[in-house]
């Protein structure tokens, strides 16, 4: 088995909708397994929260997500972004998942053409992940 780095991303009580939205946007389906099914003790009402969610798409982007049980502090996501980055023939691709990630986010910067030559977007999405989208569409210095 190959080595991986994977965003884990926390939620609370969000973690379905949010793995579900991220299929949307990304492709894939999320393969979803509650605090049930492994008969895992959390207060009541959140046996059908998410213990661990996992979205890998046909590209090979993986993302994992989980709700945290209230009995839990969960900390809002902070020092980090999640990046997705490309060259020109990942345009339309990459400008699809900005468009997709855009639905109900705080744009922080619209994607545009950067001074790097890329077109650059980041925004914070309706979840409160930050994301940011960079397409290399030059060579930096030409």
């Amino acid at each position: 088995m190959a080595i991986s780095l994977n965003p884990y991303l926390n939620f609370k009580g969000r973690a379905r909708e949010a793995m579900t939205f991220y299929a949307s946007v990304l492709g894939g389906t999320p393969d979803l397994v509650t605090f049930a099914q492994f008969k895992m003790p959390v207060p009541a009402g959140e046996e059908e929260n998410i213990m661990h969610g996992y979205l890998r798409t046909e590209k090979g982007l993986e993302l994992m997500g989980a709700d945290v049980p209230s009995t839990m502090q969960v900390n809002p996501v902070g020092g980090m972004t999640i990046s997705l980055s490309g060259e020109a023939d990942d345009d339309d691709e990459l400008t699809a998942y900005w468009k997709g990630l855009s639905e109900g986010a705080k744009i922080d910067m619209p994607l545009e053409k950067a001074p790097w030559g890329a077109k650059f977007g980041q925004l914070t999405d309706k979840f409160g992940v930050p994301w940011l989208v960079n397409i290399q569409l030059e060579q930096p210095g030409s």
